[in-house]
Parts: structure tokens; C-alpha cells; sequence
């Protein structure tokens, strides 16, 4: 089916799951023994019973057996095994599919003693030996050996007990109890065999050295002597046994200690360095010569000749005290997976190296050590490469991120705060490939339109807009299950600007502007200098705002506080009104447009039939510290009667106010001007003069109607506004008392200078006046008690000494002088009867 394959390495089988068959499928793994009976692969099976399963780098699933595994049929120099796979889409295995397989391989000639160091258990066999006067022996009734010993089986040879060698004690456990605490214990015709987990309560940890001075090596060597080991610290796993058999009526024991390696790599240089002492104190017990015979390595269960090693450059060095190998990082023969370490990506380098070093000595004759090493370098962190290629034609963006290693795998993405699964990302637009290479490794590639929701437009420069993509994707890596997340944030600049632009015109009294919307301003709003033109800021000052959404228009009058005046001549006046479009949210400035036009004099002038004449002074632009409050008519006692910061406005009678008056035949002409004089200076720098002209002899029908109009009144009206009250330490009002100054000492009669000031709003329009202001002997103001130093805004008639007003003028703190009220108050102190309630 090509669904699975397999290898004989040796003493060991190896089935590989095809990962591209299994893929995003549930797998349960099992064990068919010699009855046909299948058993669950678990963990502590696996380590008990000689298996080990693992994944390679394109994610295959390897599973190893060892020759004397648990299930395994030996028969002479041929060992069978049989697994079962069941795979389900779904976790609960419903309709699994099984899949059987079962291979045989060849393994021989054993030696007498052979060590494995697998990856999650250690093992040692030995041959099985009894002596010839103990085969001739003839057994007459085979049911006495369970007579004297009940928990020894009756068959012809079987494990009878195991005996663990402790510093501190020896312990010993039955067969049965053996396998509860999770050791392989078990026997064939002609050998005796042990399994240990790395996790048995029995394995000790061992260091052993390595460093040996030459001279004593070489003497020691050359007598075919074991050294004396210096202890250099590579740790080992170490296991020291007796394992006690029956044969017939005789009980036979064999030593069977097995050790391995746990630590011994270190990485130099882009270098592997694997140590492996060859004296091994516990594989030694008893011997007293011993003699290399064969020194072999290779990867993944194969060995590799002397010039394979070469091309792949790898150092195989057979030294007197110790096996090393030195394997480059990178080289062939390993591979790199993924790692995440505190949420960022990194590699690390895997190689699983595989080592069988034989000897022979006095005691065993030859031993046969193979030891199977996954080594793994540290972290390393890497990083992720993100390319976006702009498909201007389809208003695509392709993002591609990566490339990754095969055990990595795109889950879901992070859009606008919300994680979406792979296969719902197209719902929001997004479009998902994977892309594979020869060597396996692969990259996602990300297309997203330009106008999808969660892509960013932001204006730029001329005709250019801004398009980003900000979106995270969530990774995870087989099998260890990490996550890691990679932001991307790509960014592509478009030619597809359409700025707003815009017409203005004028009527007889208005100015009107009219701004078609572009696509880049859908959030920027409109402001006049730095104030936002908003409906209710519009309504206050009787302009008309109105936006559609695809075009936005406004209308001021002519005079209007956002107007501005730039040229005035006896025939025209020129006006101009600016609005500026600012990013809603940065508020820079985007986009300035404008209109002017050109308007008659006659707008800032009324002549009535009653003799009133209403003029409107403007301030010209370029006469910003002009102050429209400090305009005058001839008569300098006339000031405006209404102030903006760009116009004055006078309302007099013609006969009054310094007019002049010219007259002929058929024409009565009133004459006047309005000036501003700097302080201290009679020369005016600003004169605008006007003239009402009536005809002498006009008739006007006038009809009059005698009507009794209702008395005048208020409408009330609500607001916030922002008070001061003030004590000034003079009649001019500089100095005001600091906080810091109070409380204040006077003299009874000493005059104190109030000042009461409107703060906000900073509106011509309004005027401040007074109603009641009473005094209190503390500071509450409901506390008696009371005395009343202006009631119903004017002075208490009751006062000794009364309340006395002072005017107001311009100044350079005195913007408006509306908003100020100043007045003068006697000191006085509280009294009841003739005495004195306070000093």
C-alpha cells in the first residue's frame, strides 16, 4: 500500500509509518504476540519489552524492535514481529482502519555477552552455559522442583530471581515482581535476557573517566591489563545484576550488569564531540585482561564504512582510553527540527548516532556494546523570512512567510484580534498555500485583497496610499506540540490616491464650498484653522454643514468670524474662507482648500430712513495686532457696540458722533470714519470712511398702526461658564493678591478692589452683569451672618459707605471688556448692638 516499510538492521527491525499516509490521522499502535493476541504499544510496554518509536524528520513515524522483544518468534537465528495499526480520523478510533504488518530478519552469530543501549531502555543477553556434568544429570520426578521452590516455573529452564548489587545492600525480587516494577525479564535455548527502563528504581548513575596518564595506559595495555580509571565525569546509567535461572535441579547465575551512556557530547566549533570511556567499571567486574577487537559506528541503526565516514566528514577516533566521534554540525546523516523556547523560534541540530565497540577479555570472551545516541544541539534561535510581492494587476498581496522545517505546521491566524482556523481564513478574505521543496521544507504563502476589511489604508504622499497587512499567525510544531507565533506586518505602496478636491463660489451675502470626497478621507475631518467644524459648532455660528458622505459643502456669510479680509478698496472687498482637512486620528494636516470672491462695500454699511446709520469695520489680513475693540468713530467716546476679533460694529445717529454733514440740491450726505490710535498717539493707522446719502425731496407712504406691544422679556438660556473673583491690592487693578498672601489684614474704611471676570466661553457676544454679592462672617456662603454689598446689581442703599463701580477699558489682559466687572468696597467687620463680633 505503500502505506509502511521495513529494515533489518542487524539485531534490530525497523517499520517506518509513511507520514504522508498517516497524515491528520489518530494512531493506535500494537504488538501481535505468538497467540495472535494484540496488545496496546504504550510507553512503559515499549521500554519494558524492547521497542521504541519515534519520528524522523519528514515526520515518519518509526517503530524499532529489538531481536529479543517481548513478542518476537525466535527461531534459530531468525526473529519475527508482528504490529498492528489502527487509524481513525477522529480521537474516539470509530471506523479505524487496521493495518497488519509483520517482518522477519536474519541476526547472527550472537557473541556471548551483548549490551544495547536503546534510546529509552537498556538490555544485556547473555549465553546461556551449564555444564556437562549438569546436563547429564536425569531428573526422576519433575514436579519436586515446584515442590521446593513454589514461584519457579516448572518448564525445562526459566528465570527463577533477579538480585539488584547496591552500595548499600543486594535486593532481590521474584520474576513476577520483576515485571510489576517494570523490568523485561526472559529466556530462549540459549540465552538469558534483561531489559532495564532508564526509570527502574534498581539503575544507578555512574561517572567514569576518561583521562589516563599516557605512560600508565600504554604499560597497562601492553600487560593486557585493565587500567585504573581517573574519574573525568561522562555519567552512565548503571544497572549491577544477577539474574538466577534453574536448570533441572541445579540453579545457575549470571551476571548480568548492563551500563550506558547518559551524557559524554559536548559542541565546539560547529562540532559534535561524542565521548565514550571504554572502561566501564561495572561491565569489568571479574576481569582481568582485555583486548580491542572491533570498533564500528554509523546513523540510524547503519553503519557507515571508513569512507562514507570521510565524505560526510565524519572523525572516527579509536583511542586507548576512550571511542570518539566527532560529527559537524549540519552534515549529512542528521537533520534539523524545530524548537521553541519561551515563544520564539529556533533549530536545533538532530543526529542519531549509533556506536558498537567489541572486545574481548577472560571472563566473557567477547562482549558486544552497541550504543544508540540521539544527540540534539541547543537552541538556536532562527529567523523567520517574510517576502510581500504585490500583484498589482489582481490587487493582491502575497505575503510568503518562511521557509519552515517539515515538523511545522500553520494552525490558525490572528485577523484584527479574533484567531480563525486555517480552513475558515477564506471567509475573511484570506487565501492559504503551502508550498513544498525537494528537501521537504516548506513556506505558506498568504494572498489578501487589497480591499479586505482587516487591510489598512492610509494615505501617504500625492497619490499614494498606504496598505497593511497586520496579521499574526499561530504555528505548532510535530511532535512535540509547541506553538509559536509570527507577527507580519507587511506594508505595500499603491498609486491609487484619489484625493478630495474641491469648487467654491460666492452669492451676494455668502461663500460657499463644496468638496467632492476622494478615497483616502474617509476619516479625515474638517477644521478651520485648529477648531473642528462640527454640526453644532456650524449651527453656532449660522453656517450650514452638510456631508453626504461622498461630498461635503459649507456655506459662511460674509461677515463671519472665519473670514478673512485681504484686500478693500472704494469699489470691492475681497474675501476668503480656508478649511482644512485633518487625519481623524493622527490630526496631521491632509489637505488644504479654499475660496474667494469678491464683495461690494455696501455689505458693511445700512443707511436707515431714521437717521441710524450701522457701519461694520473689518480688520484686514496683516493687522493681526489691530484690536477691533479699540476702533473709534470721530468722536472717540463712540466705540462699537458689537466686537468679534475681525470686526467692530457702530450703531449711531447721523447727528452725533463727530458726523459731518454736506449738502446740494437734491442731496443730503453724512459723513464719518472709523480709526484706531495706537496709545499715546493721535495719528490714526487704520481710517475706513463711510457716507449716507438722502435725497432731499422723497416721499414715503408710512403706515402706522397703534398697537399696545407686550413688555420686553428674557429667554432664559443654559450654559457652562467659568467665573473669577479677584482681590486687587490697588485702585488700577495690576497686582491681585496670591494665594499664598491670604489672609489678608485691613483697616476699617480701607477700600478693597473686587474684580469679577467671565473665563469661558471667549464669546464677543456675551456681557457680564452682577446681581447680588453678599459677605459672610466665614467661608460658607449660606452661614449668618450676612450683609449685602450689591442687591439686584446695584449698590445696598443701607451702607454707610456704598459700593462704588469702576469702568473697564482695553488692555492687554482686558481682551473683553464686557466680561469684567470691577467695584470698590469699604472694609467693615460684623457687629450686634454696640459690640463687636469680630476684630
Amino acid at each position: 500500500t505503500g502505506s509502511m516499510s521495513l529494515e533489518c538492521l542487524g539485531n534490530f527491525l525497523r517499520i517506518t509509518l509513511s507520514a504522508e499516509y498517516f497524515e491528520d490521522k489518530y494512531l493506535s499502535l500494537f504488538v501481535v504476540d505468538q497467540c495472535g493476541t494484540a496488545r496496546e504499544l504504550d510507553e512503559a510496554m515499549a521500554a519494558q519489552c524492547g521497542y521504541t518509536v519515534t519520528y524522523n524528520t519528514w515526520r515518519n513515524i518509526e517503530f524499532h524492535a529489538s531481536a529479543l522483544s517481548c513478542h518476537s518468534l525466535l527461531e534459530k537465528d531468525v526473529f519475527t514481529v508482528t504490529i498492528q495499526i489502527k487509524a481513525s480520523h477522529t480521537p474516539d478510533m470509530s471506523n479505524a482502519t487496521t493495518h497488519v504488518k509483520s517482518a522477519s530478519c536474519h541476526y547472527g552469530p550472537w557473541s556471548p555477552r551483548e549490551l544495547i543501549c536503546g534510546s529509552n531502555y537498556m538490555e544485556v543477553s547473555v549465553k546461556r552455559e551449564v555444564p556437562q556434568s549438569i546436563k547429564d544429570f536425569v531428573q526422576d520426578e519433575p514436579e519436586d522442583w515446584t515442590l521446593v521452590f513454589p514461584d519457579a516455573k516448572a518448564e525445562k529452564t526459566s528465570i527463577w530471581q533477579i538480585v539488584f548489587h547496591q552500595p548499600e545492600e543486594k535486593r532481590a525480587l521474584l520474576v513476577s515482581n520483576a515485571w510489576s516494577a517494570g523490568y523485561g525479564l526472559n529466556t530462549t535455548d540459549s540465552r538469558v535476557l534483561l531489559r532495564v527502563p532508564y526509570t527502574a528504581a534498581q539503575v544507578q548513575l555512574l561517572e567514569v573517566g576518561v583521562l589516563l596518564l599516557a605512560q600508565q595506559a600504554a604499560r597497562l595495555c601492553r600487560s593486557n591489563q585493565l587500567p585504573s580509571l581517573q574519574d573525568q565525569g561522562i555519567t552512565f546509567s548503571v544497572l549491577r545484576s544477577s539474574t538466577f535461572y534453574k536448570y533441572q535441579w541445579v540453579i545457575l547465575m549470571v551476571d548480568t550488569a548492563v551500563a550506558c551512556p547518559v551524557d559524554g557530547v559536548d559542541y565546539t566549533n560547529k562540532t559534535i564531540t561524542w565521548t565514550v570511556p571504554k572502561y566501564i567499571p561495572p561491565l569489568f567486574a571479574g576481569v582481568t585482561s582485555f583486548k580491542d577487537v572491533l570498533v564500528e559506528a554509523g546513523v540510524d541503526l547503519h553503519k557507515l564504512s571508513a569512507k562514507e565516514m570521510a565524505s560526510r566528514k565524519y572523525v572516527l577516533l579509536n583511542e586507548l582510553k576512550a571511542i570518539i566521534m566527532k560529527i559537524p554540525i549540519g552534515a549529512e546523516g542528521g537533520y534539523y527540527k524545530t524548537s521553541v523556547s519561551n515563544g520564539q523560534l529556533g533549530i536545533k541540530y538532530t543526529i542519531n548516532l549509533f556506536l558498537e565497540h567489541q572486545w574481548e577479555d577472560n571472563k566473557w570472551r567477547l562482549t558486544k556494546h552497541t550504543i544508540i545516541k540521539e544527540i540534539e544541539t541547543p537552541f538556536e534561535q532562527a529567523e523567520v523570512t517574510i517576502t510581500n510581492n504585490l500583484n498589482l494587476s489582481a490587487r493582491l498581496m502575497n505575503v510568503t512567510v518562511g521557509t519552515f522545517l517539515p515538523d511545522v505546521e500553520l494552525v490558525n491566524l490572528t485577523i484584527e484580534g479574533v484567531a480563525v482556523a486555517v480552513p475558515e481564513a477564506v471567509q475573511h478574505g484570506y487565501l492559504i498555500h503551502r508550498t513544498r521543496c525537494a528537501n521537504g521544507s516548506k513556506a505558506y504563502e498568504i494572498q489578501v485583497p487589497l480591499d479586505a476589511p482587516s487591510v489598512k489604508k492610509e494615505y501617504m504622499r500625492e497619490n499614494v496610499r498606504a496598505y497593511t497587512l497586520n496579521v499574526t499567525l499561530t504555528f505548532i510544531t510535530y511532535p512535540s506540540s509547541e506553538t509559536f507565533a509570527v507577527p507580519v506586518i507587511a506594508l505595500s505602496a499603491v498609486k491609487d490616491a484619489v484625493l478630495p478636491s474641491a469648487r467654491g463660489f460666492c452669492d451676494g451675502r455668502n461663500l460657499h464650498l463644496v468638496i467632492t470626497r476622494g478615497n483616502v478621507d474617509q476619516n479625515w475631518l474638517p477644521f478651520i484653522s485648529d477648531w473642528h467644524l462640527t454640526q453644532e459648532a456650524a449651527q453656532k455660528y449660522n453656517y450650514i454643514l452638510r456631508d453626504n458622505g461622498t461630498h461635503l459643502a459649507i456655506s459662511v456669510p460674509f461677515l463671519s468670524p472665519h473670514v478673512s479680509y485681504e484686500d478693500f478698496h472704494n469699489s470691492a472687498i475681497k474675501a476668503s474662507f480656508h478649511l482644512t482637512l485633518k487625519d481623524g486620528i493622527t490630526l496631521a494636516q491632509r489637505r488644504d482648500f479654499s475660496v474667494s470672491c469678491i464683495f461690494s462695500p455696501s455689505e458693511l454699511i445700512q443707511c436707515l430712513p431714521n437717521g441710524t446709520v450701522i457701519i461694520t469695520a473689518i480688520k484686514l489680513v496683516g493687522s493681526e495686532d489691530l484690536d477691533t475693540a479699540l476702533l473709534v468713530l470721530r468722536d472717540r467716546q463712540c466705540k462699537p457696540s458689537l466686537v468679534t476679533e475681525k470686526t467692530a460694529t457702530f450703531k449711531f445717529n447721523v447727528n452725533t458722533c463727530g458726523t459731518s454733514r454736506k449738502s446740494n440740491s437734491t442731496t443730503l450726505t453724512y459723513e464719518n470714519e472709523v480709526l484706531y490710535f495706537r496709545p499715546g498717539n493721535d495719528t490714526p493707522i487704520y481710517q475706513l470712511k463711510f457716507l449716507c446719502s438722502y435725497a432731499v425731496k422723497q416721499s414715503a407712504d408710512v403706515r402706522h398702526e397703534s398697537k399696545k406691544n407686550p413688555p420686553p422679556s428674557i429667554k432664559p438660556g443654559f450654559g457652562c461658564l467659568t467665573l473669577s473673583l479677584k482681590l486687587f491690592k490697588e485702585k488700577s487693578y495690576s497686582e491681585p493678591y496670591q494665594e499664598s498672601e491670604y489672609p489678608v489684614v485691613k483697616y476699617l474704611r480701607e477700600a478693597l478692589y473686587f474684580e469679577v471676570e467671565l473665563l469661558q466661553p471667549k464669546d464677543a457676544r456675551l456681557a457680564l452683569n452682577l446681581d447680588d454679592c453678599w459677605t459672610t462672617n466665614s467661608q460658607s456662603q449660606d452661614s449668618l451672618p450676612q450683609w449685602h454689598i450689591l442687591n439686584h446689581g446695584c449698590e445696598n442703599n443701607k451702607d454707610s459707605y456704598r459700593t462704588v463701580f469702576h469702568t473697564v477699558d482695553y488692555s492687554l489682559r482686558v481682551k473683553f471688556p464686557q466680561h469684567f466687572k470691577r467695584f470698590e468696597v469699604r472694609m467693615f467687620t460684623f457687629a450686634q448692638g454696640a459690640s463687636l463680633i469680630q476684630e
